[in-house]
C-alpha cells in the first residue's frame, strides 16, 4: 500500500474548477516534486490535502495509508500525520513560538492516544532541532513569526515539521522569497527529515530548490492534472524549455 494515493480528484474554489481528475501516488520514503506554471493547481492541491476550508472536493479520493482523508477536519488530518508548510507563514502575535510548538505537539500526541511530553523532554527536543536550523532561544521566546524575516519564518516552519514528525509533509513553494543562504539552511533541515516511513511533496516553480532537495520523482501539473512524470532530470528540462509542450495535453 502506498503512503498517499490521490484518485480522480476534482476540486472547486470560489465556483471555479481548479483540479480536474488529478491522480498522484507518493510512496513511503519518497520525495515527490510537483512543478507547474501559475494557475496549474499546485497550491490548491496542497490546501485540499490539508483540509483548508473553501476548497470543495466534488469528486475523487485522497487516501493516506489507505484511509480516505476527505470529510476529516484539518486538525484530525494533522493528527494522522499531514503537515503543510505554507508559502507565506502567518504571524500569531501574543503566542510564543515555544508555547505554540508544545501545544501543537501535545495536542497531536493526545489525539493519537499518546502521553504528553514532559517539560524536560520537550525542551531537549526543541533545543536540538532549533540548533540544527540556526534558530536562537530568543526567537523561540518571540511571538510565532512576529518580526521574523522570510528565511526565519521558513526555518520556523521546518522546526515545526521536525517536532511534529509527520507521515506526509507538504512544502508549498518553501523557496519563495529566500536568498541562497536561507535556502541552504531550510533545505538542509528538510533533508535531515527524510525518512523511510515519511513521504514529502515539494511544490515549486523553480528547479533551483531541487538542487538542494533532490527529488525521487517529478510530476508536472497542468490545468489541474498530472500530465507528465519523470526523474529529477525532468526539472532541468522544464527549466530549459518551459511548459509549452503540455498546452495541448490537458486542454
Amino acid at each position: 500500500m502506498s503512503l498517499l494515493e490521490i484518485k480522480n480528484l476534482h476540486a472547486v474554489v470560489d465556483g471555479k474548477q481548479i483540479l480536474n481528475g488529478l491522480n498522484l501516488t507518493v510512496e513511503r520514503g519518497q520525495v515527490a516534486a510537483i512543478m507547474g506554471p501559475n494557475g496549474s493547481g499546485k497550491s490548491t492541491l496542497s490546501y485540499v490535502l490539508a483540509g483548508r476550508p473553501g476548497y470543495e472536493v466534488t469528486q475523487g479520493e485522497i487516501l493516506l495509508n489507505g484511509e480516505n482523508l476527505l470529510g476529516l477536519d484539518p486538525d484530525v488530518r494533522a493528527a494522522k500525520g499531514v503537515f503543510l508548510a505554507f508559502q507565506y507563514p502567518m504571524e500569531v502575535p501574543g503566542v510564543a513560538t515555544m508555547t505554540f510548538l508544545r501545544t501543537a505537539l501535545n495536542a497531536q500526541r493526545k489525539a493519537r492516544g499518546e502521553s504528553e511530553l514532559t517539560t524536560p523532554e520537550f525542551l531537549k527536543r526543541v533545543r536540538e532541532a532549533a540548533a540544527q536550523l540556526g534558530i536562537s532561544q530568543e526567537m523561540l521566546r518571540r511571538g510565532v513569526n512576529v518580526g521574523f524575516s522570510g528565511g526565519e519564518k521558513k526555518r520556523n516552519e521546518i522546526l515545526q515539521m521536525a517536532m511534529l514528525e509527520p507521515k506526509l509533509a507538504i512544502l508549498d513553494e518553501t523557496d519563495s522569497g529566500l536568498d541562497i543562504d536561507a535556502l541552504k539552511i531550510v533545505s538542509d533541515g528538510v533533508n535531515r527529515l527524510r525518512a523511510p516511513d515519511r513521504g514529502m511533496i515539494v511544490i515549486t516553480h523553480y528547479q533551483r530548490l531541487l538542487d538542494y532537495i533532490v527529488p525521487d520523482v517529478v510530476h508536472v501539473l497542468w490545468k489541474g492534472r498530472v500530465v507528465k512524470t519523470g526523474g529529477k532530470e525532468l526539472a532541468h528540462e522544464l527549466e530549459a524549455k518551459g511548459y509549452a509542450e503540455f498546452q495541448g495535453e490537458a486542454a
